[in-house]
């Protein structure tokens, strides 16, 4: 197997399969230590990366530029390393069930690129079994080799959080696990490499598994059950946050908030686990009973919206509502898996066309997946109603002048789904607010 040296000495490579939000950061800062392979099948993206572009912001075009990772598309290239990091996503299928295409292709790349000797770690988040079971074949299949003969595996899920200056790769406590004792010593050692703060070994790769998926299915439950509450108390006419302020003074209460739940983790992972559930007999209550719950936020964003509108006695058809982001979460460029169309699609049943504007946003990504094409935030004026959906730091600053200048003549609405201004001072200013 691979020797922890000979990566320090630089004799042998590390490499990233799948530069995303997850793995390119990872590539950057192993890049600072060893010798870096990153590959990604998106030859745009490895163009923008050789010339010192970062679509992502994650570390920013200044760090990518001055790095010395070797940005490829070219799978050959993976044969130059012997410790492989796999950071692919792991989506679900219209129906909610696992799409592990994303994670097997990488398989298959990589088994048909891995020499002997060599470590494969994959970082993407499964259901318990996936790496041995579902992986490990796959890369026998295709490189001919036998798995702990010829190459080992581990696991460790990442735990990046998008757009999040404070918790980084060196900051964030990394679970790392392997598929025997060896293995699970390389691995915490080159992850020790990077991460500041440190290792926590698990005592199989099953483990790894299951606790990176319960991290977000335990998110996921709490925000459902902010997002129920949310509900209940709009309907008493009780403002939910103020409600959580005051809970918030107890020292044991969990300060969760209500809001829209999508990207590529809190909305994806909880079906992971459930689906591995189902497999072996058991149907999940809690989890899938909250999944339901964040699932339907934005078509109640949508009918608040609607509802919002009548109150302000304004046409519903063709009214003139704008949505200001788009993003699954605030100041990150990431639109996968957002709820925000949730809230586009409501409001066309309703006979509304919105317009979007995301100055965070990667706008070409938007208009791929979802067909939205994006306004500037110029461009809205004359609104009926304003929908803050994300709570972007530019969107925190707006002044009252800066939001009456969206409206037309007569009543606002004003829907702010994260609470970011003062709800006060708008309704004393006369207008229709409403928030989660």
């Amino acid at each position: 197997m691979l020797d922890f040296n000979d990566l320090v000495s630089k004799k042998e490579s590390l490499s990233l399969v799948g530069l995303g939000y997850v793995g390119m950061p990872i590539a950057i800062a192993f890049a600072r230590k060893i010798n870096v392979v990153g590959f990604d099948l998106n030859k745009a993206k490895i163009d923008l990366y050789k010339s010192g572009v970062d679509p992502t912001r994650e570390v920013g075009d200044e760090a990518i530029k001055n790095s010395t990772v070797l940005f490829t598309s070219d799978e050959a290239d993976l044969r130059k390393a012997k410790f492989h990091i796999v950071a692919v996503p792991t989506p679900v299928y219209d129906d909610h069930t696992p799409d592990l295409t994303p994670v097997e292709s990488a398989s298959e790349i990589l088994g048909r690129n891995l020499t002997k000797g060599g470590v494969v770690v994959f970082e993407s988040t499964v259901y318990p079994g996936v790496t041995e079971d579902v992986c490990v074949p796959i890369l026998e299949r295709e490189s001919g080799l036998k798995c702990g003969v010829d190459f080992k595996v581990g696991y460790s899920p990442e735990r990046i959080n998008p757009g999040d200056k404070v918790h980084r790769l060196e900051t964030i406590t990394k679970i790392v696990s392997g598929m025997d004792e060896e293995t699970l010593d390389l691995v915490a050692k080159v992850y020790e490499l990077v991460v500041e703060v440190g290792v926590h070994r698990a005592p199989c790769i099953k483990v790894a598994e299951a606790a990176k998926v319960i991290e977000n299915s335990q998110r996921d439950v709490n925000i459902a059950f902010m997002n129920e509450l949310s509900i209940i108390f709009n309907k008493m006419g009780i403002d939910t946050k103020s409600v959580l302020e005051a809970a918030g003074t107890k020292w044991n209460f969990l300060k969760f908030t209500p809001g829209l739940v999508g990207g590529h983790c809190i909305g994806v992972d909880p079906y992971y686990l459930t689906y591995k559930a189902e497999d072996l007999g058991y149907h999940s209550q809690i989890i899938l009973s909250g999944r339901r719950i964040n699932d339907g936020m934005g078509k109640y964003v949508g009918e608040s919206c609607v509802k919002t509108l009548i109150k302000c006695e304004k046409q519903v058809k063709n009214a003139r509502v704008a949505i200001l982001g788009f993003t699954f979460k605030e100041n990150c460029p990431d639109t996968r898996n957002s709820k925000v169309f949730d809230i586009v699609k409501e409001l066309r049943e309703y006979g509304i066309e919105p317009i979007v504007a995301d100055p965070i946003a990667d706008a070409a990504e938007a208009k791929r997946l979802y067909g939205v094409q994006f306004v500037d935030l110029s461009d809205i004026r004359d609104m009926d109603a304003v929908i803050l959906a994300v709570a972007h730091k530019e969107f925190s600053h707006f002044s009252m002048k800066d939001v009456d200048a969206f409206f037309g003549k007569g009543p606002k609405a004003l829907l702010d789904i994260k609470g970011i201004l003062d709800r006060a001072e708008y309704e004393k200013a006369g207008y229709a607010y409403w928030r989660l």
